[in-house]
């Protein structure tokens, strides 16, 4: 590291909130009325627009012309390595498609990240801030420091029946996903108080933290999708895992408190939701 670049996580977490708020400022303020579709990516529904690539150019010239020795990771491939021990992981706009219908449930996501970002059990996310530029709400999280959403700290439902459970969820864009995605919620629907579908990945994450929700479980996130939010989930208490003892990660996200954790484990590990065969 150099004097330039330390790695103090509340140091990390002005400059990403600062970061995303600005980036929240221009989606939000900027939004074309005729906004459409600037190109696919997995699928046909798997959209990116004119803003989320704009965003992600701000956000790196934002977070870079601050710290320009650290390496960037951004969903729409706005990728740059650098040579200090920092990576951010940066979604422009999570929930593309709820901003593409004028749907205000979308954020702008950043973490900072060490080691490899890409890697589910690699990496260490020092902080989080996931930014809804609609509601305004900013949710931020460091390492060992807690979460808090505009500054309340928060803590995740102490659930201890999984008939009480309203669950979120999220589905895929490939239809061979979304099928298998289907049959696990369709198995999940009568033991669970209800399931919830946001259309964010991020705030998802951060619904179970603030307690809107009691558990999150989706198969398919990347890592700009889960690196803040699931440290927000985690410092308010919530376990954020994949099945089993695998680290949270593209496979599958489970976030809960520890007693609905383990009783969503026991659930859907007969129904293998982190494999899209059914």
């Amino acid at each position: 590291m150099t004097a330039e670049t330390p790695s103090d996580p509340a140091a990390l977490l002005a400059l990403a909130e600062r970061a995303a708020r600005q980036a929240g400022a221009l989606i939000r303020d900027e939004r074309p009325a005729d906004l459409g579709v600037a190109l696919t990516k997995s699928s046909p529904t798997d959209v990116v627009t004119v803003m989320d690539q704009r965003s992600e150019l701000l956000l790196r010239t934002l977070l870079l012309g601050e710290r320009p020795t650290d390496s960037l990771l951004g969903e729409e491939g706005g990728d740059v390595v650098g040579t200090s021990d920092i990576t951010w992981v940066v979604d422009p706009i999570d929930g593309t498609v709820n901003y593409l219908y004028g749907i205000p449930a979308y954020a702008v996501s950043i973490a900072a990240v060490t080691g490899d970002p890409r890697d589910p059990g690699g990496h260490e996310v020092l902080a989080g801030c996931v930014h809804n530029p609609v509601s305004g709400e900013t949710f931020t999280a460091t390492l060992g420091g807690g979460s808090f959403l505009d500054g309340r700290r928060l803590q995740v439902n102490d659930v201890q029946d999984i008939g009480q459970c309203l669950l979120a969820t999220g589905f895929g864009y490939e239809a061979s996903r979304r099928r298998k995605q289907a049959q696990v919620i369709a198995a999940l629907l009568p033991q669970v108080r209800d399931i919830r579908r946001i259309g964010s990945g991020a705030l998802d994450l951060c619904q179970v933290a603030c307690g809107r929700v009691d558990a999150y479980l989706e198969r398919g996130l990347q890592p700009w999708d889960l690196a803040a939010g699931g440290l927000v989930a985690r410092e308010a208490g919530a376990l954020v895992t994949g099945l089993g003892n695998a680290p949270a990660g593209a496979a599958l996200v489970l976030a809960a408190g520890p007693v609905v954790h383990a009783a969503l484990q026991h659930l859907v590990g007969p129904l293998r939701p982190d494999t899209d065969a059914v």
